[in-house]
């Protein structure tokens, strides 16, 4: 083997590994898209009139699953009523109460998911 082929061997190890770490972890479930445990859609209601609106840009969102998983777990939240538009990558989040937009902003990034934007209606 000469000195060209060892390099060529060693960068594609050095690419290889990482893609390989990823895609098990995708494969076991844990990833943040699409591997992880399939989340069911979930409608939450409240009545009355919402305090505000929000409209969340968010990044990172690959599928349905991606979206019932933000809509959920913003669902979560005392007060708050999220509908995704996974096309849009945009949540409409609708306030009962007043609630911290940190909290939102949190609640999302902690699925590993980015905001990118936030914006009051």
């Amino acid at each position: 083997m000469n000195a060209e082929n060892i390099i060529i061997v060693v960068i594609l190890i050095i690419i290889l590994i990482p893609a390989l770490r990823s895609t098990i972890k995708h494969m076991k479930g844990e990833g943040a898209c699409c591997g992880g445990p399939k989340e069911k859609p979930v409608r939450k209601k409240i009545d009355g009139k919402p305090v505000k609106t929000l409209i969340v840009g968010i990044e990172g969102m690959q599928c349905d699953n991606c979206k019932n998983r933000v809509e959920r777990h913003l669902d979560d939240i005392d007060g708050v009523v999220a509908k995704v538009k996974l096309a849009r990558k945009k949540a409409e989040v609708q306030l009962y109460k007043e609630v911290d937009e940190q909290l939102i902003v949190d609640t999302i990034e902690k699925l590993d998911f980015k905001v990118v934007s936030v914006e009051t209606v």
